[in-house]
C-alpha cells in the first residue's frame, strides 16, 4: 500500500507515526486547564443564603449550576505527619494541605487537595427544597476541633447538624496515611446525596486528562474529562469513584453495590458526582497522591484510581516493574534506565526485524528505481514488478513500519507510565536532575535527547529521492527537542537513553551488513579471477 503513495504522502505518514509513537493522546488532545472565572459557577457547597433547589433528587441537573461556593468557618482540624485536614461548619472537608515539600508547587507552596471552588467531599444536599435551605444556614457542632495523629494514629470525629425535626450525625475516622471511615446517619428517613468533591486545581499539573473515574462491575473503567461530560450517567455495583488530576485524588469506596453513583456535568461540561445516601449510610474515603503502595496498603481496591489511558493493561505491570526496580537500585532515574534496558531487551526481536528489513530496502534501491523507470507509463506493472523484486529479495516495504506499530502500545504504555507516576516527584537523579516529575531546568536531557534522535536518524537507511522530503525529515529532531523542554525529566530521560539502544543496535547492523557486502564484493572478485585463469 505504501509503495502507491507519493515521497511527499510517505513523510505525512512517518510525521503522523513519529508524533503518535512519541507525544501520544496527551500531545494531540490536550487536556484544557480550568478558567478561574468559570470555576466560580460550578458545581458546589451551599450557599449562605437561600439555595434554589427541587423537590426531588431527579431534578439535580437543570438546578447544579446555580449553586455556590461560600466561604465557612473551620469547625475541625486533623494535624498528620504527611496533610493538614479541615472540616468546614458545614460538615464537609473544605481544604487538605500536604506537608511533603515534593508535593510544593514551583512558587514554593504547599499543595492544596481541595478545590477552592465546586463540590466539596462529604458535602450533603437534601432533595426536599425547604430541608436543604434550613441545612444551608445551619451550621455543624463537634466534639473536638484540634486533632493530632501520629504517624500510625487514628482519631475519630462526632459533627452534628440539628435541622427542622432531623438531626443528621457524621461520625468520620481518620488515618495517618489519608484514608478515613465515614457514618452518616439520620434519626429520619430522608433522601439526599453525598457529593465526592471537585478534583484538585494543580495548575502546573496537567499534562493529563483531569476529571472523574467509576471503577464499576467487573474491572470497568469509565472516565469523565473535564469539558466532555454530557448529560447524566447512573452507576450500580461501584467499587470506586474518584475526582483526580495527574497526581492526586479523592476516592470514594467501600459503600454497598447497590448506591446509586450518580455523574452529571456542571455548566462547564466537567463532572460532578455524588451517592445517593441513605439512613445509616457508611463507606470509606481517601484524599491524597495517587502513590501505588499506599493505597495498595489501604486498599488493593484502590490501586485501581491510578489510571494510564489506553494502555492500561500494559501500563500496570510495566509500572510494577519499574517498582521493583526502584526496590533494587534505590533510586527512580536508575530505575527509568533499568526499565528502559528490559524494555529493549524485550523488543529487540521487533527492532532487529525491523532495522534488517530497511537495510534489505536499501540494498535493493537502485534496482527499485531501474524498475519504476522502466515501467513509469504502465503504473500497474510497475507495482507488480517492484513487489516481485521485493520478494525474490527478501525484503518488505512494510518491514521497517509494522514492527514500529507493534511496539507502540509498549512504548506508549511506558510514556503514560512516567508521566503519571507521583512517586517521581521530588525524585532526583544525578548531579542537576533533583526532580524527575518536572522539566530539567537547563535543557540538558532534551537536548541530549534531541542530540541522539539525530545521530540515529543519521545511520539509518532512507530511500528518500526528494530532496526537500530528506531536509524535512531531518528537521524533526528540532521539533521534537523542543516539545521535550517541557515534559518531566525522567520521561526525557528514559527517551534519551532508549535512543542510546535505537544507536547501539542500529550501528551493529550496519556493520553486519558491511560486512555481508563486503564479503559479497570479494566473492564477485574472485569469480572474475578465476574466470580468468
Amino acid at each position: 500500500m505504501l509503495e502507491k503513495f507519493t515521497p511527499n504522502q510517505r513523510l505525512l505518514v512517518a510525521v503522523a507515526l513519529s508524533f503518535v509513537f512519541f507525544l501520544g493522546y496527551t500531545t494531540l488532545f490536550p487536556p484544557q486547564a480550568p478558567n478561574a472565572e468559570s470555576n466560580t459557577t460550578q458545581v458546589s457547597a451551599v450557599k449562605e443564603v437561600a439555595l434554589k433547589t427541587t423537590a426531588t433528587q431527579e431534578a439535580n441537573t437543570s438546578t447544579v449550576s446555580d449553586i455556590k461556593t461560600v466561604t465557612t468557618d473551620t469547625l475541625t482540624t486533623i494535624t498528620a505527619k504527611e496533610f493538614t485536614l479541615k472540616i468546614d461548619t458545614l460538615g464537609r472537608v473544605s481544604s487538605v494541605v500536604l506537608s511533603n515539600a515534593k508535593h510544593n508547587g514551583k512558587d514554593g507552596k504547599l499543595s492544596e487537595l481541595i478545590a477552592s471552588s465546586g463540590a466539596k467531599p462529604l458535602q450533603i444536599r437534601f432533595a426536599d427544597a425547604a430541608l436543604n435551605d434550613a441545612a444551608a444556614k445551619t451550621p455543624y457542632t463537634t466534639d473536638a476541633t484540634n486533632i493530632a495523629l501520629g504517624e500510625n494514629g487514628k482519631a475519630t470525629v462526632v459533627l452534628s447538624q440539628n435541622l427542622p425535626e432531623l438531626t443528621v450525625t457524621k461520625t468520620l475516622t481518620f488515618y495517618a496515611d489519608g484514608h478515613y471511615d465515614a457514618k452518616v446517619a439520620l434519626s429520619n428517613e430522608k433522601r439526599y446525596s453525598l457529593y465526592l468533591g471537585q478534583h484538585p486545581e494543580i495548575m502546573e499539573q496537567m499534562m493529563t486528562v483531569v476529571g472523574g473515574m467509576i471503577y464499576s462491575g467487573d474491572n470497568l473503567t469509565t472516565i469523565f474529562s473535564d469539558g466532555d461530560v454530557e448529560g447524566r450517567s447512573i452507576f450500580s455495583d461501584v467499587h470506586l469513584v474518584s475526582a483526580f488530576d495527574q497526581y492526586y485524588a479523592t476516592i470514594f469506596y467501600g459503600f454497598d453495590k447497590s448506591t446509586e453513583v450518580t455523574v452529571e456535568r456542571d455548566m462547564n461540561n466537567n463532572p460532578v458526582t455524588y451517592l445517593e445516601g441513605s439512613n445509616n449510610f457508611t463507606f470509606n474515603g481517601y484524599i491524597g497522591p495517587k502513590e501505588y503502595k499506599t493505597l495498595e496498603s489501604i486498599n488493593p481496591v484502590l490501586v485501581n484510581a491510578i489510571e494510564f489511558g489506553w494502555f492500561t493493561f500494559v501500563a500496570t505491570p510495566i509500572f510494577k516493574v519499574l517498582m521493583w526496580l526502584h526496590g533494587l537500585l534505590g533510586n527512580w532515574g536508575w530505575a527509568i534506565i533499568g526499565l528502559t534496558i528490559l524494555s529493549r531487551i524485550f523488543l529487540y526481536p521487533l527492532t532487529h526485524k525491523g532495522m534488517v528489513s530497511m537495510q534489505k530496502i536499501k540494498d535493493i534501491a537502485p534496482r527499485i528505481q531501474e524498475v519504476q523507470e522502466k515501467y513509469k507509463g504502465d503504473p500497474a506493472r510497475m507495482n507488480a514488478a517492484v513487489m516481485e523484486m521485493y520478494k525474490k529479495h527478501g525484503a518488505n516495504p512494510l518491514g521497517g513500519c509494522l514492527p514500529l506499530i507493534l511496539q507502540i502500545p509498549v512504548f506508549f504504555a511506558i510514556y503514560r507510565v512516567l508521566l503519571n507516576a507521583v512517586e517521581l516527584q521530588g525524585a532526583p537523579w544525578i548531579l542537576w536532575v533533583t526532580d524527575l516529575s518536572r522539566m530539567d531546568p537547563y535543557y540538558i536531557l532534551p537536548i541530549l535527547m534531541g542530540a541522539t534522535m539525530y545521530y540515529q536518524q543519521k545511520i539509518t537507511p532512507s530511500n528518500f529521492t526528494d530532496p526537500l522530503q530528506e531536509k524535512i525529515f531531518k528537521f524533526l529532531p528540532v521539533i521534537f527537542t523542543f516539545f521535550f523542554f517541557t515534559f518531566p525529566a525522567g520521561l526525557v530521560l528514559y527517551w534519551f537513553v532508549n535512543n542510546l539502544f535505537s544507536i547501539t543496535q542500529q550501528y551493529l547492523v550496519n556493520k553486519q551488513f558491511e560486512a555481508a557486502r563486503a564479503a559479497r564484493h570479494e566473492s564477485h572478485l574472485a569469480d572474475k579471477h578465476h574466470e580468468k585463469d
